[in-house]
């Protein structure tokens, strides 16, 4: 299992919100650059940058996007406020390994779909989640699709990776939602990347024993910030 620590944009520099609600924003470095050649120096084998302010529709991040990308040796996978291929193309343009994709996949599927045709293993699933209810643009609105129905659809389109976040537990550090992700785990042969909840190395530990095999990523972000996981610790933990 690898780690893979979170750096959350909204104007320009890092953040943490709790469950997605941006009037509940702890906002941490100013220079997201610096951050992540922090990160990939104490161990980070992949990054995960999202861009906030595009998932509110608030604005975008981009050109931090493209200064991490160029100033870091791993693969970045990036997210928020993607809407359309273009936003895609984007991205990949700018560095980014790959791109998640969340409210594309309720709002456009069938574009969506041809995304993964086109871009394959590029292209990320991001389910965000409260139980078995999805939301979507920056979590701020439940749709019709379940969870279970979201990831059925996408091991038919052959999306090889999903990003699953339980959001009652993101930003909050109690844990991560064991059950939740060995029932996600149990629908599809699909890579699963956890995500939400993580406060002690503690939790790492028992996130890798307790996981099945296509289990095998984790993302934290608000831990690695206040310095209650180290990130070198949790990146031997994980393996």
């Amino acid at each position: 299992m690898i780690v893979i620590p979170a750096i959350d944009l909204r104007g320009g520099r890092c953040v943490r919100l709790r469950q997605g609600d941006p009037m509940q924003e702890t906002q941490y470095d100013a220079d997201p650059v610096a951050r992540a050649k922090q990160f990939v120096r104490d161990g980070a084998a992949r990054l995960h940058v999202v861009d906030l302010d595009g998932a509110l529709g608030k604005g975008e991040n981009l050109s931090a996007l493209r200064a991490i990308c160029a100033a870091v040796d791993v693969p970045v996978q990036t997210g928020g406020g993607v809407r359309s291929r273009d936003d895609v193309a984007k991205r990949l343009g700018l560095g980014a390994a790959a791109v998640t994709v969340g409210t594309m996949l309720v709002e456009s599927p069938e574009e969506s779909r041809r995304l993964v045709e086109e871009f394959a293993d590029q292209i990320i699933g991001s389910v965000d989640a409260r139980g078995n209810r999805v939301a979507v643009r920056g979590w701020q609105q439940e749709v019709e699709n379940t969870r279970d129905e979201l990831i059925a659809t996408l091991a038919i389109w052959g999306v090889q990776r999903v990003v699953y976040t339980e959001i009652v537990r993101d930003g909050t550090g109690t844990g991560f939602d064991l059950a939740a992700l060995r029932h996600v785990a149990s629908l599809t042969p699909m890579r699963i990347t956890a995500s939400g909840g993580a406060k002690t190395i503690a939790d790492v530990r028992k996130l890798r024993a307790n996981m099945p095999a296509n289990v095998d990523a984790v993302i934290i972000g608000r831990a690695l910030y206040e310095g209650t996981i180290v990130l070198r610790e949790a990146v031997s933990a994980a393996a």
